[in-house]
């Protein structure tokens, strides 16, 4: 196939680059015209290129070629919006239907995004789990499954407790844990079990080390228990025997991981180790190390990873930490990653490691690192540079400076933050709510209550600074630096 992709005298470097780093040849033609996003149906007819079998032009054109297209006797499609993809989008031509209203990236993202979801199917259905919560495999080749746990569960009141297991749902959770603290009672655990079991259908798990809390927790419906060891395990057995409930055994402060396991199976349970994850600079090294021994000494028994007691102790953005750590789960042949999200700063941890887990799944069945993948944890950082602007060279310059002391707009001022989801702007008037800086602005300029261009620019900047915070989930205050 004879492939030409038409670009403008801007972009025209990163084109030819593009197309030398593909496995399938092109060429490139420069259009008479700076930008490549503008070329119209008449630069192509003038150009009237011929020979080819499909002609490429960039992803961001919106014009109809369909006219110069029945002309050339040559299909005219949607490239990619960058440049910089115009490499994967040659390489794969074969599979992809190019369209000529939607770009090329968003077929590709499409496709990608339907065969990752194949992929992921597959492996669910490949798996042989050794424990089934619910529906939910856990083991056996199934892909690593998110536990959150919602900390002090019964001290939430009920409308509490069942918006924290919807968010948690919504972020993508496989499991709940009900975290239960030292002063429940057996009282408490039924009730939030049974709101548990009422709100969601995902497995739900408690966690505690008290025989007292364990039995009502299994009494009321809980299909995992937590942390259990030679203090509590003889005491529960039968009832975890009695409601085929799988429990996480930990060490004790007397009995080591491997007794407690030995005892369990003796005593017919079925189990999940917990070697337990130290925390950074508390022997995280060594506790990584346990977990290899356990799974060579143990392959079948599925093991529980404890990512929160690494995340939540140490400052960095949680979904690098979740990414590495989800990356170490998958090596070690961890089951369960298990997380509280209980600070701000572990605020999204839940959708990272369901994003992270997904994407060890897909790198395990292509037998290759976790990159490239068509999904990522790529946040605040990019794959790829994008290209920047070049201006014309016949063009003046001039360096900008800041010249413009505050005046006060005749329609009234605004005090803008974030409101729960949303951003609130509020102005003498009224109280405008969005959760983008764009539908806020145009509402404020359509009922008029911005008159100065200034302060529109100003607000357009503060607006934006707003919706990147809610996005990212940081705090925004009005006229002070994001980062």
């Amino acid at each position: 196939m004879r492939v030409l992709l038409l670009t403008g005298r801007l972009a025209e470097h990163d084109v030819r680059s593009a197309a030398d780093s593909a496995r399938v040849p092109a060429d490139v033609l420069v259009l008479d015209l700076d930008i490549a996003a503008f070329i119209t149906p008449e630069h192509v007819r003038r150009a009237a290129p011929s020979g080819y079998d499909l002609i490429m032009i960039p992803g961001l054109i919106t014009s109809d070629f369909s006219d110069v297209e029945r002309e050339l006797g040559t299909k005219i499609r949607l490239g990619p919006k960058n440049a910089a993809d115009i490499t994967y989008v040659l390489d794969h031509l074969e599979e992809i239907e190019l369209s000529s209203r939607t770009p090329a990236c968003v077929l590709i993202a499409e496709r990608l995004a339907r065969n990752e979801e194949e992929i992921l199917r597959r492996v669910e259905q490949s798996a042989r789990p050794p424990i089934v919560l619910r529906g939910v495999g856990v083991g056996g080749g199934s892909r690593m499954k998110v536990l959150a746990e919602i900390v002090d569960a019964t001290r939430l009141d009920d409308g509490s407790l069942e918006d924290r297991i919807r968010y948690y749902g919504s972020q993508g959770a496989d499991m709940i844990d009900l975290g239960l603290p030292l002063d429940a009672t057996p009282d408490d655990v039924r009730r939030v079990v049974r709101i548990a079991r009422g709100v969601s259908e995902m497995p739900v798990s408690i966690d505690t080390l008290r025989p007292d809390l364990i039995l009502a927790g299994v009494d009321a419906g809980a299909d995992l228990v937590l942390s259990i060891d030679g203090r509590n395990m003889h005491a529960v057995a039968d009832a975890l025997l009695d409601g085929d409930v799988p429990a996480v055994v930990i060490p004790g402060p007397e009995t080591t991981l491997e007794r407690n396991i030995s005892d369990a199976l003796e005593l017919g349970l079925s189990v999940i180790a917990d070697p337990v994850l130290s925390p950074p600079l508390g022997g995280l090294a060594d506790s990584i190390a346990k977990y290899i021994d356990f799974r060579r000494t143990h392959p079948d028994i599925p093991l529980f990873l404890g990512v929160g007691n690494v995340t939540e102790l140490i400052d960095a953005d949680s979904h690098g930490v979740n990414a590495i750590l989800a990356a170490i789960g998958e090596e070690i042949g961890a089951s369960i990653l298990f997380t509280p999200e209980y600070s701000r700063k572990a605020r999204g941890s839940v959708r990272e490691l369901r994003r992270a887990a997904e994407m060890m799944a897909l790198a395990r069945e292509r037998r290759s690192p976790p990159k490239d993948l068509g999904r990522d944890l790529l946040i605040l950082k990019e794959k790829r540079p994008r290209p920047g602007v070049v201006p014309p060279a016949h063009l003046e310059v001039r360096q900008a400076e800041q010249s413009r002391g505050f005046v006060a707009d005749p329609a009234g001022s605004f005090r803008i933050g974030l409101c729960g989801d949303e951003i609130a702007a509020v102005h003498d008037r009224m109280v405008i709510k969005g959760r983008t800086a764009r539908e806020i602005l145009d509402t404020a300029i359509d009922l008029n209550l911005v008159s100065r261009l200034d302060h529109a620019a100003y607000l357009g900047r503060e607006l934006e600074k707003a919706e990147i915070a809610l996005r990212l989930g940081k705090s925004y205050t009005q006229d002070e630096e994001l980062f």
